[in-house]
């Protein structure tokens, strides 16, 4: 499952401390308390409250309503092409979740919003790299294109090395390993699925520990590949059952015939 990366200010020491106060919140998967925190005044507090939004219903397929009245606020008051590009790229990512998680198929908007980003945000931009991660969501997960989708991750892996976002490189990480997994290459997949999780609880990034922990498990051998299994059932009861979607793949495998 694929699910959203901002970039993660907030997880250093120095940082605003508003910021701070929103990025434990969203770590622990409380993004409308994260939301709450910014008023949306600016173009730039408007786009980071959508963006929170959003990526509360990817992870909990609830809150449609609200992310979607964050968004059109975020779309009035952008300004810049940069803003504007931002906020489509929020676009696509809620049409695009809607359409993954079959609340409804809005896969056209999801690819006309991405493309309208990307017309946008210039090559380079602070939020470029974002941009073409989740263009790799659309390419692996909608059009089942593991190519296109593997040169959208790689740039975007690129851009967040060059512009220092460790939290968008646990995601490309974590997706061209999954992308490597299932054509057979174990190595490969292990160590992306490794620096990932690395990554995660090094930031405190507490509501995607689970799904890197499963992930890596999915690439381990016996008994570690259990023993990661449990440990991230144990955070995602923790959370709640947040994200909703691992319960899935958390469950037994079934006893071969």
């Amino acid at each position: 499952m694929a699910h959203t990366a901002m970039s993660g200010s907030g997880t250093t020491a120095g940082d605003d401390p508003l910021q701070t106060a929103v990025w434990r919140l969203r770590s622990r998967a409380c993004w409308a308390d994260a939301a709450a925190l910014l008023q949306p005044h600016t173009a730039g507090a408007s786009l980071q409250r959508a963006s929170l939004l959003v990526e509360r219903c990817l992870y909990t397929e609830q809150g449609w309503a609200e992310a979607e009245d964050a968004l059109r606020t975020a779309e009035a008051v952008a300004q810049s092409d940069d803003e504007r590009g931002a906020a489509a790229c929020e676009r696509g990512q809620l049409a695009y979740a809607a359409t993954l998680l079959g609340v409804r198929d809005r896969a056209d908007e999801a690819r006309a919003a991405l493309g309208r980003a990307a017309a946008l945000i210039t090559p380079g931009a602070p939020g470029r790299a974002l941009l073409d991660f989740r263009r790799g969501l659309l390419a692996e997960n909608l059009a089942r294109s593991p190519q296109a989708a593997r040169a959208a991750y790689r740039r975007a892996h690129a851009g967040a090395v060059a512009q220092g976002d460790p939290l968008l490189l646990s995601f490309t990480w974590r997706h061209l390993a999954g992308l490597a997994l299932r054509e057979g290459e174990l190595a490969e997949a292990r160590h992306g699925f490794a620096e990932s999780l690395r990554i995660r609880e090094e930031l405190g990034y507490l509501v995607g520990t689970a799904p890197a922990l499963a992930s890596l498990a999915d690439a381990e051998a016996e008994p570690e590949a259990s023993r990661l299994r449990a440990e991230a059932g144990r955070l995602f009861r923790l959370l709640g059952g947040v994200p909703t979607w691992l319960a899935q793949q958390l469950s037994p495998p079934a006893a071969s015939a």
